[in-house]
């Protein structure tokens, strides 16, 4: 699968990756992980200077309206850079959300804080139970006069310790699936924060009789479009996997041609050029899924995209694993050291394996599309 990039995605990718490169160097990073928010407001003005975060929101709303590739584009980026700012979790899936399901009022009133940056948004979402069925969502939201009463908890929601919106799927009592957008410090929700293995911050989320006004009610019945908005999440996760590693290839095969045993560069080796080869192929593979998931998630036919969204997870997620640990092997001991970036990469495609579902659940939901239709 090729795709031919129009003159403004060229320069979209020219702007972010010259950013990225030159703001958010590898030193600079860490400096960002150790801080007590675990991002830079600094790096998330910058980014929204840039319109980054506008490039989910259509022309008409103020956006960009870079559409899936412009997304995937970006994304990869990221990817390559290790961003640790909350880009994947609020301006584009938190955005997408609003994009789809919010009112004009609920539009005009969030989209312009996103993309300025001013407002962070996730979409509070996984539970135990609902990693592959929106419907099987546990979190209730029950009516109550002119209010709604939310009771439920969320699993490790990302970057939601930063947030200032939570917008939390719920079961309503009408059976319906629905989304509500939640400020973060309204009483009676609880936030459990950690860190993932790859640096970014989650939270589980805790909701305990939240009572919420009806207006903060985002669309009617929600499941249709939380699945689009989940799989257009996927689609931009897979990209950022994927410039995760093709980095992380680049600096192993560097390294193979300066590091010297038995006086000779190990990459002159036949056996080590080989697993580079192995690779190679593994990241072209992924390559073409990204382009797969990218050209899919807005896939009318929910069916054939659910199915070609898993299919680009598994294959990527295969893709992920061998070539991060392919690559710590060649860098050897060294490879596993917090001050090699080889190390943070490793632990980027480890918790893009197991996020949004793992590559065992995107299999079984890969065999029961097919066996469905």
């Amino acid at each position: 699968m090729d795709f031919a990039f129009t003159e403004e995605q060229h320069m979209l990718v020219d702007a972010t990756r010259r950013f990225i490169t030159e703001q958010y160097k590898f030193e600079y990073r860490r400096g960002v992980k150790d801080s007590e928010a675990g991002y830079s407001t600094e790096t998330w003005k910058q980014m929204a200077g840039l319109g980054l975060l506008a490039l989910t929101i259509p022309e008409d709303d103020g956006g960009i309206g870079a559409g899936p590739v412009g997304v995937m584009l970006v994304s990869t980026i990221m990817g390559e850079g290790l961003v640790l700012e909350p880009f994947w979790a609020s301006a584009v899936v938190a955005t997408q959300a609003i994009v789809l399901l919010g009112s004009p009022a609920q539009r005009a009133a969030w989209l312009p804080a996103l993309s300025g940056g001013e407002l962070i948004a996730v979409l509070a979402h996984e539970e135990q139970a609902n990693h592959d069925d929106v419907y099987l969502t546990a979190t209730t939201a029950r009516r109550d006069g002119e209010s709604w009463i939310i009771n439920g908890q969320k699993s490790l929601t990302l970057h939601a310790s930063i947030a200032d919106l939570l917008l939390v799927s719920t079961r309503t009592d009408d059976g319906k699936l629905a989304l509500f957008a939640i400020p973060s410090n309204t009483a009676g929700v609880h936030l459990q924060t950690c860190n993932c293995v790859d640096d970014q911050r989650a939270a589980t989320l805790r909701l305990d009789n939240v009572r919420i006004n009806h207006s903060e009610r985002i669309g009617n019945d929600a499941a249709c479009a939380l699945q689009d908005v989940i799989d257009y999440g996927l689609a931009a996760l897979c990209a950022d996997a994927f410039g995760a590693m093709d980095k992380i290839l680049k600096a192993t095969i560097d390294y193979s041609k300066v590091r010297v045993q038995f006086g000779a560069p190990i990459g002159s080796f036949q056996a080590l050029q080989h697993r580079m080869t192995e690779m190679l192929m593994h990241l072209e593979q992924a390559r073409s899924m990204m382009y797969l998931a990218a050209s899919e998630c807005t896939n009318a036919n929910r069916a054939e995209r659910n199915a070609a969204l898993s299919a680009a997870k598994v294959l990527m997620g295969q893709a992920a694993r061998y070539i991060g640990q392919q690559a710590v092997q060649l860098h050897g001991g060294m490879g596993m050291t917090d001050e090699l970036n080889v190390s943070h990469y490793f632990k980027r495609l480890l918790a893009f394996e197991m996020r949004c579902g793992t590559t065992d659940q995107h299999l079984e939901r890969y065999r029961r599309q097919l066996q469905a239709g």
